[in-house]
């Protein structure tokens, strides 16, 4: 596990399932249409139950960039905050995309009152977005929004594996080096 304070929060990276995380909200890397097939969204349902789905049905739609939230079911978690991130096309505007879309959730996550929060690495799975790239925009996104001031005191970024947690702790290295 890696940490850094960064103002009164706490932003810390683990590899785990995110389904088990014990944080008041955690981030499905959501579609448009709020389905929850495979990757994070597939492991959410199987563990949360259809409940989550069938939040996300009445809600219906959600744009890239945005979230949603409902609530989390069977989790230990309070929320599931449903954050649509984009398919990686190499269009050039993928990396706002992204960035939107971790301060829709942490937006989100204060209206909610939340206080921790665990987040995947968004849009890497499916969406085939560079995992690279991905780790430096969501902890330059995350740390930014912590700076700023927030009621969130703890942010996870859970990565699902070691590969993808050493791509994630060397941006998170180039970030405290400043």
């Amino acid at each position: 596990m890696m940490e850094a304070k960064i103002g009164r929060s706490r932003l810390r990276l683990v590899v785990g399932d995110i389904t088990d995380m014990e944080v008041d909200a955690i981030v499905n890397a959501a579609n448009t249409r709020l389905k929850m097939g495979g990757g994070v969204a597939g492991a959410i349902l199987r563990k949360g139950g259809w409940e989550i789905q069938e939040e996300c049905d009445r809600i219906g739609y959600c744009p890239v960039g945005g979230a949603v939230a409902t609530g989390a079911g069977k989790l230990k978690a309070k929320y599931v905050i449903h954050a649509v991130g984009p398919i990686y096309r190499g269009r050039g505007d993928e990396d706002e995309k992204l960035r939107s879309a971790v301060l829709s959730s942490l937006k989100l996550a204060d209206e909610l009152g939340v206080e921790s929060i665990a987040f995947p690495a968004i849009s890497t799975g499916a969406f085939r977005f560079p995992k690279d790239r991905c780790a430096r925009i969501m902890i330059r996104t995350i740390s930014e929004y912590l700076r700023a001031g927030t009621g969130i005191r703890d942010v996870y970024i859970c990565l699902y594996d070691e590969e993808t947690y050493r791509i994630f702790e060397e941006a998170f290295k180039e970030l405290l080096r400043g």
